[in-house]
């Protein structure tokens, strides 16, 4: 049985659990988080897909995975599974994200300022080993480790022209 400190070993064994599933319904698996709130644990699956998660990917992500992971039994307290989309500003933390948003808006939130400012918005210009690129609305580049950042969202609400 997985511990389940902050989730990692339960995240990674879902994680190998859950993506030939979603694979094989044509979904990616973005993210994986196992988190209590409050008195309650969540597992939640993040997937997406071209075009977006409808209700029914949910679903039916949420009924192939179900079981496998019940049989694994990879979590010994109760959880509430929950299967969503990634949706608006999402969070970027795996390469494969940043890989994915090359060229679109983003929002970065810093843990420590430079030049006084902690957050930034603009383009994702590239992305290698942990360092992304992020062009400025002034033009401004600046090179940012993404271990650097308490956040990095895509911006889907504009701010970049």
């Amino acid at each position: 049985m997985a511990s389940k400190g902050k989730g990692g070993s339960t995240v990674n064994t879902v994680w190998q659990i859950a993506e030939p599933i979603a694979e094989s319904l044509g979904l990616e698996l973005w993210d994986i988080r196992f988190e209590k709130e409050g008195a309650d644990w969540f597992l939640r699956i993040f997937i997406d897909k071209d075009g977006g998660v409808s209700i029914d990917d949910c679903v039916d992500m949420s009924r192939a995975v179900d079981k496998p992971i019940d049989e694994a039994d990879p979590i010994e307290q109760s959880y509430c599974l929950e299967v969503c989309s990634p949706g608006l500003e999402r969070d970027l933390k795996r390469d494969s994200h940043f890989e994915k948003c090359l060229g679109e808006k983003i929002m970065v939130k810093l843990i420590r300022p430079v030049d006084g400012q902690r957050e930034f918005k603009g383009i994702l210009e590239s992305y290698e080993n942990g360092n992304f690129e992020l062009c400025l609305e002034d033009g401004t580049k600046l090179m940012i480790n993404k271990k650097e950042a308490s956040y990095v969202k895509l911006d889907d609400f504009g701010g970049v022209e």
